[in-house]
């Protein structure tokens, strides 16, 4: 579910952020905040308790590498261990995002003698080309990681991925996401509008052709 995603940007007022960073940016040649994949470093926007709002940078594993897997999308807001981020506002942040991938369900044969492959497809808000995902974070040994959170897939995504899409906030939500209360935040666990989004592809990024 969604391990593949792109931020084509760098830290700026987007979302009612300032324009600084809450932390250092990372210096080394392995830091890619453009090419988002688990248990990479990555830009999310978050709000101090004092209410300031800007940026950090952070590990896309919320769980810092304490599971079997990278545990990157979270749908079950109610269960304990997230319930206990994600009624805070302090510990949400917003994810933002230029198009996220879904895996096509079957593999496709491009002819060239290969084992056949899934194909990538990626979504986009034409009228965003930058739009936040809900996500929350915490404090872990090997620093802030964050999640983003999941939904029900809308019409475009469910034929690629049926069992769930993230999380996309309307502008007019990002403040209730970092500031509402927890039923408020659960109200926004919602599928986006299907016909303001596009998809593109299958792209095989691994394949050349």
């Amino acid at each position: 579910m969604c391990n593949r995603a792109r931020f084509a940007g760098e830290p700026e007022a987007l979302f009612g952020a300032a324009n600084k960073l809450f932390g250092e940016r990372p210096r080394d040649n392995r830091f890619n905040p453009q090419e988002l994949r688990p248990k990479s470093r990555n830009y999310v926007i978050r709000e101090r308790d004092t209410g300031e709002r800007g940026w950090d940078v952070m590990t896309w594993d919320v769980l810092g590498g304490k599971a079997a897997w990278p545990m990157t999308n979270v749908r079950q807001l109610g269960l304990p261990q997230w319930r206990k981020l994600a009624e805070k506002p302090v510990n949400r942040c917003l994810v933002p995002l230029t198009e996220f991938a879904e895996f096509t369900p079957d593999k496709h044969d491009l002819g060239d003698g290969k084992p056949p492959l899934k194909g990538e497809m990626w979504f986009s808000l034409p009228d965003q080309p930058v739009f936040a995902v809900a996500g929350f974070w915490q404090a872990t040994a090997e620093g802030n990681a964050f999640a983003m959170v999941t939904c029900d897939p809308n019409e475009l995504v469910a034929p690629i991925h049926p069992k769930a899409m993230v999380t996309i906030l309307r502008p007019e939500d990002h403040d209730t996401w970092l500031r509402g209360s927890y039923d408020e935040i659960v109200a926004l666990q919602r599928p986006y509008d299907a016909a303001a989004m596009t998809v593109r592809g299958p792209v095989f990024p691994t394949r050349e052709r």
